[in-house]
């Protein structure tokens, strides 16, 4: 099992933290080691039961992952050189490999005694969850912004309210010319579209700017609204409300879900009975 030690903490490491082992900062190596102690003794474990006894490996499967192991790297000296930093060589990291897949497979074929998931299920699961699947209010929005800086010439505080008030006094009398105005003033780099700032949920601008967009009718031209970012116009182009997604929309995603859910649920009993036997027997 030792041998197996350098591939599950290089892939650990990658898992966690997406760097390799020489990487890691002393916290993160105690951690990965911790994880690691842990996920030997479990896939140990695993891999002395009967049904890990039944699982034949394709020869396809260890050879598809070493080939996508070699492909990470431009040269084959690369590859080997980092192996061996690693603590690993070609034969080790296919028998560990091996043994990845095996504990998978395992896994896998335990997974697939969980109970199915019906018709009624996926049902009963929707209408218990309605909230989960409707779709908020959307608003398509367009601004203008005229920045705050009181370093800059003819952006000061008083400058630049006065630009603006006059850009929202032209905006009244003819609100359709929003995104020309936008294009000629707006100092956002939404002004490249117009000011667009496309189909807005409540929660994803400014506090500032949320609260004055969820009171806008549509073609309506807001009040001048300061955020961090200066002072704002919003326009509103359309409202599209809010609205329940049909369960045939989502149907399949949720017995996908519960699916995944049952199989992880079968998974974690039959460890956990697994690891009570031990404790049982004093192990």
């Amino acid at each position: 099992m030792t041998e197996y030690l350098p591939y599950l903490t290089l892939k650990l490491s990658r898992e966690l933290y997406q760097k390799p082992p020489a990487s890691l900062a002393p916290e993160e190596r105690q951690r990965v080691e911790q994880v690691v102690s842990r996920q030997l003794k479990i896939e140990q474990r695993i891999l002395s039961t009967p049904e890990a006894a039944q699982i034949v490996l394709p020869p396809s499967s260890v050879q598809q992952a070493l080939a996508e192991i070699r492909g990470r790297y431009t040269s084959e000296e690369d590859y080997l050189a980092d192996l061996e930093r690693t603590g690993l060589d070609t034969n080790s990291l296919r028998a560990a490999i091996e043994r990845d897949l095996t504990f998978d497979a395992v896994l896998d074929r335990v997974a697939s005694l969980s109970v199915e998931v019906s018709d009624t299920d996926v049902e009963l699961f929707y209408f218990m969850h309605r909230e989960r699947f409707r779709r908020p209010e959307n608003r398509s929005l367009r601004h203008i912004l005229i920045t705050i800086n009181d370093g800059l010439p003819g952006n000061d505080r008083v400058s630049a309210r006065r630009k603006i008030d006059v850009i929202r006094e032209r905006l009244q009398k003819s609100p359709r010319r929003f995104a020309e105005q936008a294009i000629k003033h707006s100092e956002c780099p939404t002004a490249l579209s117009g000011g667009l700032l496309g189909k807005m949920k409540s929660g994803q601008l400014y506090p500032e700017l949320d609260a004055v967009a969820a009171t806008l009718a549509v073609g309506a031209v807001s009040e001048v609204v300061e955020s961090p970012m200066g002072f704002h116009i919003l326009y509103c182009e359309s409202i599209e409300a809010a609205s329940d997604v049909e369960l045939a929309q989502v149907k399949e995603k949720i017995r996908t879900h519960l699916l995944d859910s049952r199989r992880r649920a079968c998974q974690k009993a039959w460890i956990s009975s697994l690891l009570k036997q031990d404790a049982d027997l004093g192990a």
